[in-house]
């Protein structure tokens, strides 16, 4: 099967805004009720510790992007650094994180359609319905999210040219609308005492393990996922050395600066004489829209209903072009059927890999019919997809110091330590037992694995399986924290409450040495070097793959 280059056709400030796009779906419609919800007025300061978090995080990506800027990089570096089982489970987190955002776009457009004020739009109460505390999509409801999926596949099917000026237009308006909203709010009704009330009623006092909680699993982590994108998409950026970081970064300052807005003036502007059982008390179905209308800010109110279509659709959109790139990378890690590796030789876009990932966000709309329950799922998923990159950004500047570096992170080995430990403070504070459920759905995915591997043959499989050692230890382990960790992060209190973030922090730092100090020079690494020498100093277009890099070294 044919391998054509993946055309090199984004600029940086396209770049960028196609991570601010990611980064401002669904999550600013809902993340800052969720935010408030479980930790009151101290929704603030988790947007903020967040948005640190994921910086560290993002920084260690920017610079394997800028060294490695290939479509789907995101499941490839682990591959390069550790060798091809560290990848296989990187890779499958990463995509799941990344594939099941899709049709949670398109159902946060149904939710707010469902509460549309107008006499004209009264069939749309059917759309999505709450039971027992629990909201779900209706089979009308499930319908029109199947169609909205169907629009963000073809958005991207002809051309990433196509692609990117869509999103181009979608996002800037996507920015200004959230801004727009988190002025007038504060402008029309700002009640200082609201920021006094606690979650659950009561005076507000700091409560640690609520921010914490919130940072995980509250829509913080899905939001700010999307800086990813700008790294998967390094592959068709110009100047992908400083266009990457550029774009990286960028997004994720910017996007903070919107989201603290938004969560202070969300809780400044709620009615008072609805917090009477506190934050956790709260019920919206389309919180800023709801507020607005009952605030009589009718323009506004028609302008979120409109960008509840807009800010979703393109992060869906984003999401289906960075997705199908993550499966033709996984085909060149040698881990799936070659025909998703096939580039469109005239629009230069993987188009078997956007038909798998079409049929995937059908199965997970149909199984997760509420935005809530697969955000979670997300976050958890998304969370394990950050390990790697701390740990193989250290482990390929011991293993590969030659490698061109267009983007050097200054003082990373501190700040990638940081990283990992912080990817496992999040894990352990998204609680029990969602952490094991979701390091079980990664486990899972390992028989086919075995598969592949068995199928190209067992050659230096020791090898690769000795890189992946501290990863396959680390998950059980982290399982077992959190099952034995303090209740107030949903454990059984064998390990109290203060002791367990000191215990994750260490178990954070012995797993990340131990990463680094695991991994090894991979024939994946010498195939880049190779290409990358062909090619008088370019960078690669296309990655190499399994049979390329057994070429090159000389293993088959």
């Amino acid at each position: 099967m044919s391998h054509h280059a993946i055309r090199r056709d984004v600029g940086a400030f396209a770049l960028m805004l196609t991570g601010l796009g990611s980064i401002i779906g669904s999550g600013w419609l809902f993340g800052a009720w969720h935010a408030a919800q479980l930790a009151g007025p101290g929704a603030i300061y988790a947007w903020l510790i967040g948005a640190v978090i994921i910086l560290f995080i993002a920084l260690t990506y920017a610079e394997l992007g800028a060294m490695f800027p290939e479509s789907g990089g995101m499941v490839r570096y682990g591959h390069y650094s550790h060798g091809s089982l560290v990848g296989f489970i990187a890779g499958w987190a990463n995509w799941i994180a990344i594939v099941s955002v899709i049709p949670v776009e398109a159902e946060a457009s149904v939710q707010y359609m469902a509460s549309w004020p107008w006499e004209w739009a009264q069939w749309t109460k059917g759309l999505y319905v709450v039971t027992a505390g629990h909201g779900e999509l209706t089979p009308p409801g499930l319908a029109i999210a199947a169609v909205l999926v169907m629009v963000y596949f073809f958005l991207n099917f002809w051309s990433v040219k196509l692609f990117a000026k869509s999103n181009t237009a979608i996002t800037v308006f996507k920015l200004v609308v959230p801004a727009a909203t988190g002025i007038a709010l504060i402008c029309t009704s700002y009640n200082p005492g609201n920021f006094h009330i606690g979650a659950n009623g009561g005076t507000h006092a700091i409560d640690i393990s609520s921010i914490l909680t919130a940072v995980a699993i509250s829509g913080i982590v899905f939001s700010f996922n999307g800086f990813q994108s700008p790294v998967n998409l390094a592959g068709e950026a110009r100047n992908p050395g400083r266009n990457v970081p550029f774009a990286v970064i960028g997004s994720i300052l910017l996007a903070t600066v919107v989201y603290v807005l938004l969560q202070i003036a969300f809780i400044g502007a709620v009615p008072p004489d609805q917090l009477g059982k506190g934050w956790a008390g709260l019920e919206y179905a389309s919180p800023f829209a709801q507020l607005a209308t009952a605030l009589m800010i009718n323009w506004m109110a028609i302008l979120l209903y409109a960008d509840a279509f807009v800010s979703p659709s393109g992060t869906g959109a984003t999401y289906t072009a960075t997705t199908a790139r993550m499966i033709y990378a996984m085909e060149r890690n040698g881990q799936l059927p070659k025909i998703f590796g096939h580039i469109h030789p005239r629009f230069g876009i993987p188009r078997p890999a956007m038909w798998l990932n079409l049929v995937v966000s059908f199965l997970f709309l149909f199984f997760f019919r509420g935005w809530g329950t697969l955000a979670a799922v997300i976050s958890v998923a998304t969370i394990i997809s950050y390990l790697t990159g701390p740990v193989s950004v250290m482990t390929l500047r011991r293993t590969a110091p030659e490698m061109k570096r267009p983007l050097r992170i200054p003082g990373l080995p501190l700040l990638a330590a940081l990283a990992f430990i912080f990817a496992t403070e999040l894990l352990y504070w998204a609680k029990w037992p969602l952490t094991g459920e979701i390091i079980l759905l990664v486990v899972v995915a390992l028989p086919l694995y075995f598969y592949y591997t068995a199928k190209s043959g067992w050659e230096d499989f020791r090898r690769h399986m000795a890189g992946a050692w501290w990863l396959v230890a680390y998950l059980p382990t982290i399982a077992l924290v959190s099952y034995a960790g303090s209740t107030t992060f949903g454990g059984h209190n064998y390990i109290p409450y203060g002791y367990d973030l000191g215990v994750v922090a260490i178990i954070g730092i012995v797993f990340y040495l131990w990463g680094v100090s695991a991994g090894w020079r991979t024939p994946m690494v010498e195939a880049a070097r190779f290409n990358h020498d062909e090619m008088h100093g370019d960078d690669p277009v296309v990655p190499p793959s399994a049979d390329e890099a057994a070429r090159v070294t000389g293993h088959h």
